[in-house]
């Protein structure tokens, strides 16, 4: 019964990861299966953004733009890898590789399977919150946690590009921002943030905490220790103490974490201690990294920089990698919590990434490293995706967990069947998407389909399921048009509202060109017959909805073709 029970379980794991490369379009047919689908042909990307741009021997910040927040690295000889949150985006976990801190190529997704985490109909700024990357005597680890799906958890994997195993659970790590901490004893450590001992003093009153861990079974064990209680200096109500990490340096212990908050709060703290598990004492010059003191209104602004993580690079240098973010008015920014490199300093014995006061550089000097290659996201990007590989790249995401196969590589072509899930309906809608990564960025897109009554596929830029722009290609009672629709909050319908629309006349599926330009606060929207005139739909709309300041959460703006049809 037990071999039984064994070959059942090894079939239905076959049976998912076989589903899974379908889904992900690994395994596409050269003929596809739908019998009515929308056919993109291709998608392309361009961004401009008109920041000063690097001289010989220099790097530009941030080095992975748009949404990759909470970057956190670790380094293996002379390569480094990086992961990010994802929230309920799946792929998750985005895992990139670099041997110069600056051009970094992302090399696979930890959560790539549609059975480790179950996203269900969260928020999109639910799901996986900031990962820790570590590597430990031939093995790397992921420590993080699924908000509201289960908590925190470690994943390992032998080659960083995956496969990574499923979740083991943590029932023990409460809170959020686990990481592991690996001592030259071989001791392990896991910390995270969670509820202080007591009640609540205030409203963001957290807790760093600190236990052992076993890698062999990859359970936290033993008893729980406080390390940090509020802040630095809990009589001034610091608030939502996250993301800590643990390093090691000259006999010396260092507890480095973020406070404030995400937002322009943000800032970054460090202790230290004689022993792993303290007590720790605070910097009385902290923090070490923040923009918060810097004055509102200043031209080309970096705010919110915090979440860092650091990293000793072979000749003894430490490097640091965080998130900050780019407004273009206030704090309104719709390419999300971005990566960015600093050097440390130390300086008596503690690390300095900003002074009081310091302006964070778009330029600065290169690590002293081999330069291989150019900048993964420099100030100008242009990306054409032909839809005509066995997969897509591993950039491309969709919302949650796909359930059922709606999307296949072949011909050359995208091919997106139209299903009832919609962009507001909090599901895994037919919508693939890749991060808006520049203020000025264009996205535009060629769709063949001839749609039914109440059907449509087009170009999408989201921020999240209340606060979309949709331009398609559909069907009304009047006949074939291109229609611009909009979602700006909760309070409009799952479907969004109609903005704006042109009658395509004796249409029957002929591509029609789809184009979305973002200016920072203004979108365009525009289309082509003939893919070479390019016609407005629609000029000027606000952008702010898909701002994080607006429509709210940690994520960051999206485009990408998206099909559906009414119930």
């Amino acid at each position: 019964m037990a071999a039984f029970r064994s070959h059942i379980r090894n079939s239905l794991a076959s049976v998912v990861l076989l589903a899974s490369a379908l889904l992900l379009g690994g395994a596409s047919d050269p003929e596809p299966s739908f019998d009515h689908a929308a056919v993109f042909d291709w998608f392309e990307y361009e961004g401009d953004d008109p920041l000063p741009v690097p001289g010989v021997g220099e790097y530009a910040n941030p080095v992975l733009t748009g949404f990759y927040p909470d970057p956190s690295i670790t380094r293996v000889g002379h390569d480094f890898y990086l992961v990010t949150s994802t929230f309920s985006w799946f792929p998750g976990l985005p895992v990139f590789h670099s041997t110069d801190l600056v051009n970094w190529r992302q090399i696979g997704n930890a959560i790539s399977r549609p059975d480790q985490l179950d996203f269900g109909r969260l928020g999109l700024s639910r799901g996986v919150f900031a990962p820790t990357i570590e590597h430990h005597q031939g093995t790397f680890y992921i420590a993080n946690t699924c908000v509201d799906c289960g908590g925190n958890f470690v994943i390992t994997a032998t080659d960083p590009a995956g496969p990574w195993s499923d979740p083991v659970w943590l029932p023990q790590v409460g809170g959020i921002d686990p990481s592991l901490f690996f001592d030259d004893d071989s001791k392990a450590w896991i910390l995270n943030n969670d509820a202080p001992k007591g009640p609540a003093l205030y409203e963001g009153h957290r807790a760093i905490w600190i236990q052992r861990f076993d890698p062999a079974t990859r359970t936290s064990f033993g008893p729980r220790t406080m390390l940090i209680d509020g802040g630095i200096d809990i009589s001034t109500k610091p608030i939502w103490i996250e993301g800590p990490h643990i390093y090691k340096k000259d006999g010396w212990y260092y507890l480095s974490a973020a406070e404030g908050g995400t937002a322009e709060g943000h800032r970054q703290v460090v202790l230290r201690s004689r022993k792993v598990d303290g007590p720790y004492e605070p910097w009385d010059q902290n923090p070490y990294l923040t923009q918060r003191d810097l004055p509102p209104g200043r031209k080309d602004p970096i705010t919110s920089a915090g979440h860092a993580d650091l990293v000793q690079l072979p000749n003894g240098e430490w490097w640091a990698t965080f998130l900050a973010v780019r407004p273009y008015e206030g704090d309104y920014y719709n390419t999300g919590r971005e990566t960015f490199l600093m050097p440390v300093s130390w300086k008596e014995g503690w690390p300095r990434i900003t002074s009081p006061g310091e302006v964070l550089p778009y330029v600065g000097k290169r690590p002293p490293l081999p330069s291989r290659g150019t900048p993964s996201n420099g100030r100008r990007m242009s990306e054409r995706e032909e839809f005509n590989g066995p997969s897509l790249p591993p950039h491309w995401m969709m919302m949650r967990n796909p359930r059922e196969r709606w999307f296949e590589l072949a011909k050359g072509a995208l091919w997106l069947q139209p299903r009832t899930t919609g962009l507001g309906d909090f599901g895994n809608p037919s919508f693939l998407a890749r991060r808006q990564q520049h203020m000025h960025a264009v996205a535009t897109t060629s769709v063949r389909f001839n749609p039914k009554l109440g059907e449509r596929a087009g170009l999408a830029a989201l921020q999240n399921d209340e606060y979309w722009y949709l331009m398609s290609v559909t069907r009304g009672p009047s006949g074939a048009e291109v229609r611009l629709e909009r979602r700006a909050g909760p309070k409009d319908p799952a479907k969004g509202i109609v903005l704006a629309s042109a009658p395509l006349k004796d249409f029957a599926g002929a591509p029609v060109g789809l184009r979305i330009r973002s200016g920072g606060a203004a979108y365009d929207f525009d289309y082509a017959l003939d893919g070479t005139n390019w016609r407005p739909l629609a000029t000027g709309l606000d952008g702010k909805i898909l701002s994080t300041k607006t429509a709210g959460g940690f994520v960051g703006a999206v485009f990408g073709p998206y099909a559906s049809r009414d119930r």
